[in-house]
């Protein structure tokens, strides 16, 4: 009787052990179940699939995240007001310009409010800041008193003069590509040596204009004040603001596209090698000779709007190729002038700007830059041939823009070379396909191509991406 007692008791011991093990194995399943499947490749598990909220991508950055600072004078307001209309675009940008006091003719600020930016009257710093570069300090906060206008979705502030013209399409290519949640001071420096030595080659020259990330400028608006007074001896606003990135500890990030134009004369020789860049802004304007010839300042710029608007990423940049019949070296600024030369002369030196302007002090002095120039040939036969923009349109139907560029020769220097110059060349037409990503792509100059001309007295050209191992073939 125990041992038949002692037999059922076992029965009975192994079938709780069952019953137990069962049900660890049952609720063992079921937690391992409620966790989501995931790959063994670096992924963690999501535990909570359905209430983890996704992050919406921002948008790329455009013009309506932009917001301008214009620093602008009263007395020459009437004149540099044209500066601004020739690329302000009313009710699609926002911003406002700077003056240092109140206009006497009020019909005219009537008269101008839809095709300009607000105007502002800068506040009172005389007795705030006791300094002799009160002008400096004034245009300095033009930075804090644009932030503090209360601008909603703002990226950037860019700042410039009124005298400066912006490529605007350039202009929200370039910041598109930096991220506007970190602190960003982007500008250029000088042309001239002797500026950037007294100044800062580190500095973003203010005139050719520079622009500054949201969260900087809220930084700046708290510190810009301290930096005034820790640098009373500065003398102009670009250094007081570079002065104060140096505090905030915030290098110059360099976009050569911004053009100070610290030279004086005719820079043709400047537009016509421009670095492989966008471009994107122009300052100095009443310093330098009209970009066309035979025309005002301001309808020399009016007429560059038209090629910027059919294909402002290929604005102003340069291709070079050679008519090897008649042995010409052929360089295109496109958009804005075509210059042949006889002879053949390399790539190397045809990217380097001529000197055909005089640097700061109005000398012709080759150490007076900091950029690389080349002197004019002394020799008359290899002088350039020039050719500017006449007219611009874009064709539908084959999706191209075609350019025309007219001779302006001004007499025919002699010359004992037994080689035919350009002379009997009136006219040359380029055709180029815009392409409006170009410099989302590593930066290149464009070939071009001299084309068989129907016409006598006209040389056709073609512009296009470069293939994959073409060179300029000499």
């Amino acid at each position: 009787m125990i041992i038949k007692n002692l037999r059922n008791f076992s029965k009975l011991i192994i079938s709780l052990i069952l019953l137990i093990s069962l049900t660890y194995f049952i609720y063992s399943l079921q937690i391992l179940t409620s966790f989501p499947s995931y790959s063994s490749s670096n992924q963690s598990p999501n535990i909570y699939p359905f209430h983890q909220s996704q992050p919406i991508p921002e948008s790329k950055t455009n013009l309506s995240h932009i917001v301008f600072g214009i620093a602008g004078s009263a007395q020459l307001w009437n004149h540099r007001k044209n500066y601004v209309k020739v690329w302000w675009r009313p009710n699609q940008m926002r911003g406002a310009v700077w003056l240092d006091k109140e206009l006497n003719n009020k019909t005219s600020i009537v008269d101008d409010d839809h095709s300009l930016p607000q105007i502002k009257i800068s506040s009172d710093v005389t007795t705030k800041f006791k300094s002799r570069n009160l002008i400096a300090i004034r245009i300095s906060r033009i930075v804090l008193e644009t932030f503090k206008l209360g601008f909603h979705d703002v990226r950037w502030f860019v700042m410039g003069d009124d005298d400066t013209v912006f490529i605007i399409d350039n202009l929200v290519r370039v910041l598109a590509k930096y991220d506007h949640n970190q602190l960003y001071y982007i500008g250029s420096s000088s042309e001239s040596h002797a500026q950037n030595i007294h100044f800062n080659f580190g500095m973003a020259y203010g005139g050719g204009g520079f622009a500054i990330s949201y969260p900087l400028a809220k930084v700046l608006e708290t510190k810009l004040g301290n930096c005034i007074r820790t640098y009373p001896n500065l003398v102009t606003s670009d250094s007081l603001i570079h002065a104060c990135m140096a505090e905030i500890g915030v290098p110059l990030t360099r976009e050569p596209g911004f053009h100070q134009i610290d030279v004086y004369g005719n820079i043709l020789g400047l537009l016509m090698a421009h670095p492989i860049q966008p471009f994107i802004s122009l300052h100095h304007l009443d310093k330098v000779n009209p970009i066309f010839p035979n025309m005002d300042r301001i309808k020399s710029l009016q007429k560059l709007q038209i090629p910027a608007k059919l294909d402002s990423a290929g604005l102003m940049q340069q291709s070079i190729c050679y008519d090897k019949a008649n042995s010409w070296t052929v360089s295109v600024s496109w958009g804005y002038a075509v210059q042949i030369i006889r002879g053949i002369v390399p790539a190397r030196d045809m990217e380097i700007p001529e000197r055909t302007f005089l640097d700061w002090r109005k000398r012709a002095d080759i150490k007076g830059y900091s950029i690389n120039t080349r002197p004019s040939s002394r020799n008359p036969c290899q002088r350039p041939f020039f050719y500017h923009l006449s007219n611009a349109s874009f064709d539908s139907k084959t999706n191209r823009t075609a350019s025309e560029y007219v001779s302006h020769q001004l007499g025919n220097p002699k010359c004992n070379w037994r080689m035919d110059d350009s002379s009997m060349i009136d006219r040359v037409q380029v055709y180029k396909v815009p392409d409006p990503f170009l410099w989302d792509k590593p930066p290149r100059r464009n070939c071009c191509r001299v084309m068989p001309a129907k016409k006598k007295g006209t040389m056709v050209i073609d512009v296009g991406p470069c293939i994959a191992d073409e060179i300029i073939n000499v």
